[in-house]
């Protein structure tokens, strides 16, 4: 008899190597065995895919919305070389130009006329105009993750990287970047550029003791986000300064942060991570939203605390569903080291402007939404949970309960759970006991983001 229990997920995973939005979160690419594809973030829609055979992609950078690609070789079976750039026009369809390094390439950061590229231990910048040109290169501390960021805005000039030292953040500012061309009529008096400081004060500041793991900037370039190794804490910084301005807490336990994105506006920032969550944080003080805090905060004033108890914690959260809701295990011999697996907790957020689905009065008809794009092809649209309402407006639900059901139908959602330690007792419950608890006997407003949407992409268009 034979007693090993197989996979009965109905459909296969799409398998994803690398998704990402562009500076805008107006489109994303996704790589996936079969090639590259291009899609409309809102409503969701292919633009244009490309099959490329002899090899696969680690990742494809698109540049704002224009036709230009930057294509970087990865997996089993590299179609180009690791230590190359590829820079694709697709409305060519060809490669128009390559950047060759000595060694593999970690990470691409890109805005109108300029690449940045990561390398182990340096980052180097060009100018792209009408050709290719070396700008200058900055070294850092070791940086297997491509850790780089670069704001994207009209007349910003931020490009952050990881400083010489672990845990340390160095500012260069290139540049201003141009405004984008005017539609219609050109004005008889263009905008003045805002004033620029000639030196900036602050070219590095110390983020954590440990190694970083994310930093972002938002397109403006006035803050920045880093997060370390142990995966607790997101600080933001003011890049002008170099002050750190907030302090907020995705847990108790330890955790890979994926990625930070902030808001357009600057007001808020959703973290997600290795454990399948989404977090979004108010990152003004009149955003309308107040992050969740200890019940001792209150006593700070007067009785010194530990750190944990000053802690501010997510407002919102939202738990990505598991493709499959059963254990499966493959019959046989385990699969070879070399063989892609498919990671269901990685994904990529960004924010979006869309129609708010259940607009209340005095509110505006259109709100700040994340989309979620998850590695095995689930295309996630949340709302946040309203906070003027005693409770958050729950969304349609199938006969079956799943969320809802718009194109498709996502797997059940889990339930947020605490932080456990080895001995699994809560972290969270023994520190401050009742924190969620007395919330929602006070019959407080929800803290769930809302599915309003759920589809997929990389197979379900027809490709693949």
């Amino acid at each position: 008899m034979n007693l090993a229990r197989h996979s009965i997920s109905s459909t296969a995973p799409v398998l994803i190597f690398d998704a990402r939005f562009d500076s805008d979160c107006h489109i994303f690419t996704a790589a996936t065995p079969a090639g590259f594809a291009v899609y409309r973030t809102r409503p969701l829609q292919l633009l244009r895919k490309r099959e490329i055979t002899g090899g696969t992609l680690a990742a494809v950078v698109p540049l704002h919305t224009s036709s230009l690609l930057f294509l970087i070789g990865g997996g089993r079976s590299p179609r180009y070389p690791p230590n190359k750039v590829i820079l694709w026009d697709d409305a060519l369809g060809q490669e128009v130009a390559e950047l060759e390094f000595r060694e593999r390439v970690r990470g691409l950061a890109c805005r109108k006329g300029w690449l940045a590229v990561a390398l182990r231990r340096r980052v180097v910048v060009f100018e792209l105009g009408k050709g290719v040109s070396r700008y200058g290169e900055w070294d850092t501390c070791d940086n297997p993750r491509g850790l780089l960021a670069m704001a994207t805005a009209a007349y910003s000039t931020l490009l952050a990287i990881p400083g010489r030292q672990m845990g340390h953040v160095h500012l260069v500012h290139l540049p201003p970047c141009p405004p984008p061309e005017p539609l219609g009529p050109p004005m008889s008096a263009p905008p003045r550029p805002p004033a620029r400081p000639t030196k900036h004060p602050v070219s590095m500041f110390i983020a954590h003791e440990s190694a970083l793991t994310t930093l972002s900037v938002p397109s403006s370039g006035n803050l920045v986000a880093t997060t370390s190794s142990r995966g607790t804490l997101i600080r933001i910084w003011d890049s002008n300064t170099g002050k750190r301005v907030r302090e907020f807490r995705r847990g108790t336990d330890k955790a890979e942060i994926y990625g930070v994105a902030f808001r357009p506006d600057e007001r808020e920032v959703c973290v997600w991570s290795d454990k399948g969550t989404i977090h979004v944080f108010a990152l003004a003080d009149d955003s309308g939203s107040s992050n969740r805090q200890s019940t001792f905060s209150p006593l700070k004033p007067f009785v010194p605390l530990p750190k944990y108890f000053k802690s501010e914690w997510s407002y919102a959260q939202y738990r990505i569903p598991s493709q499959s809701a059963h254990i499966s295990m493959s019959a046989g011999p385990s699969k070879s080291p070399t063989a892609d697996v498919i990671d269901e907790e990685k994904c990529v957020v960004g924010w979006i402007q869309a129609p708010s689905d259940d607009t209340l009065e005095g509110e505006p008809p259109v709100e700040h939404q994340l989309v979620a794009l998850t590695y095995t092809g689930g295309w996630y649209r949340l709302s946040l949970p309203k906070t003027s309402a005693p409770s958050a407006i729950p969304p349609r639900t199938s006969a079956s309960g799943a969320g809802t059901v718009i194109s498709g139908s996502p797997p059940r959602p889990v339930p947020m759970s605490r932080p456990r330690s080895s001995s699994g007792s809560s972290f969270a419950g023994r520190l401050d006991k009742g924190k969620d608890v007395d919330r929602e006997k006070e019959g407080g407003p929800s803290h769930e983001c809302i599915l309003r949407e759920f589809r997929r992409f990389g197979r379900w268009d027809g490709w693949g």
